[in-house]
């Protein structure tokens, strides 16, 4: 059974991360922790993607009261756990903690142009492109989140 868990003192050394050629694309374990410090006054939410407690991934998400939104920062499965779909289970336990928190309605998010699973991933899960990129960074929205 898959988990979100908060990432705390007792689990954030967990040596997690993904296959070479996917690092252009996907922060690594430091990036994520570091992401949510630099949040954490817009409720950063870093959390633990757990099967049967055993850790295999991570994920970042956070307010942006200026847009109105929660800002799916961060997601990526450890290499040795990947094409199981965990990830998207993931991102709809996360997806459904923003719901349920209630705060926003929409969630926006990015990805590195060329990052393909990302995109058929969050594509599946309901975003759309904004038309918007920065510099290599495609942005989609979530609306409609309740």
């Amino acid at each position: 059974m898959i988990r979100l868990e908060d990432i705390d003192e007792g689990n954030w050394r967990e040596p997690l991360s993904v296959h070479e050629h996917q690092r252009h694309f996907v922060s690594d374990r430091a990036s994520l922790l570091a992401r949510a410090w630099a949040y954490r006054n817009q409720n950063s939410r870093a959390r633990m993607i757990c099967v049967d407690g055993v850790p295999v991934g991570m994920l970042l998400y956070y307010d942006w009261a200026e847009g109105g939104e929660y800002v799916f920062s961060q997601l990526f499965i450890d290499k040795r756990w990947q094409g199981r779909g965990f990830g998207e289970q993931a991102a709809r336990l996360a997806l459904e903690e923003m719901r349920a928190d209630g705060r926003y309605d929409r969630v926006c998010l990015c990805y590195v142009e060329g990052d393909e699973p990302a995109r058929r991933l969050y594509e599946k899960l309901g975003f759309v492109h904004t038309g918007c990129v920065d510099e290599d960074e495609v942005i989609m929205v979530l609306e409609h989140l309740s």
